[in-house]
């Protein structure tokens, strides 16, 4: 999670040193208010068709019928679950990113993984080679964040905690396991989580994105990087998904420094849906 101590006229610190609590109650609420949505929008009903427009059918649009369903049986039986085991926990070292980096969770997180990989590196290692975006920090008079870099080019700000720091995305992530582990890195981002799911299960650990505190994010930064505009959540973590099993995934962290943390599924796949899906790991 990153941190931004120095907006002092908002708040204390963004991302890998702070976060907020969501209840359980407005959990409940959000869910509550979801089923209803369904429900309405599933209520709504076609008008009945007219019997005088119905056509009268040939043996080709039989035909063409039976061939369109066949056709059908076959896109289905292509779309299938990625088998997986019920459930799986691998043995990854844990790994702190404290006190050197104070704004690495990403890099801490990938040292673990490329650890468990054979890889030789460490988190100053990788803190040294990832991409950095050089845009400076700039603020309006009352410290707002005016412009700044993407994390999507690189890793935004000071990582060490001496200035400003924020965060990497998944392409410099993936760059980087590139050159530890040439040709073998995957990029599961936007993938969906079964398919995270199964990348563990086949003994691969996850670098995957979420918040401090595993739910949903609740507050949000926005700035100018040249013509774009990046809006993001200001609690933004990075951890290893370690393992699974049907309630439950279970995550390294690098900044609380607990290993094989067990989080509750359908939250934490929330949270992780909020940060755009991103995962990364090798193969």
């Amino acid at each position: 999670m990153k941190g931004l101590y120095l907006l002092t006229s908002i708040l204390t610190m963004i991302g890998c040193s702070h976060s907020n609590t969501v209840s359980n109650q407005q959990e409940s609420q959000k869910v509550k208010v979801e089923q209803t949505t369904n429900i309405k929008s599933n209520s709504k009903q076609e008008p009945a068709p007219d019997r005088n427009s119905r056509k009268s059918y040939t043996l080709n649009d039989v035909t063409d019928q039976v061939m369109n369903v066949e056709g059908q049986k076959k896109v289905n039986q292509t779309v299938s679950t990625i088998p997986r085991k019920s459930s799986t926990l691998l043995n990854v070292v844990l790994i702190k990113q404290n006190p050197e980096l104070r704004y690495g969770c990403e890099v801490t997180s990938l040292a673990m993984v490329l650890h468990y990989a054979g890889a030789k590196t460490d988190k100053m290692d990788l803190y040294r080679r990832i991409q950095k975006d050089p845009d400076p920090l700039i603020k309006s008079a009352r410290g707002d964040i005016l412009r700044w870099g993407n994390p999507a080019d690189g890793f935004v700000g000071d990582m060490t905690g001496r200035r400003a720091g924020y965060a990497v995305f998944d392409q410099p992530m993936v760059t980087l396991i590139n050159q530890k582990l040439p040709g073998r890195a995957v990029n599961l981002t936007n993938q969906p989580f079964d398919s995270v799911l199964a990348h563990v299960s086949s003994g691969y650990p996850v670098v995957v994105w979420t918040t401090g505190d595993y739910r949903l994010p609740d507050r949000w930064e926005g700035w100018y990087h040249g013509n774009q505009f990046i809006k993001t959540p200001l609690d933004l973590h990075a951890v290893v998904l370690v393992g699974y099993d049907t309630n439950h995934v279970y995550l390294n962290d690098p900044l609380s420094g607990r290993k094989q943390v067990r989080v509750n599924k359908v939250q934490f796949i929330r949270s992780w849906k909020a940060l755009q899906s991103r995962a990364v790991s090798y193969k």
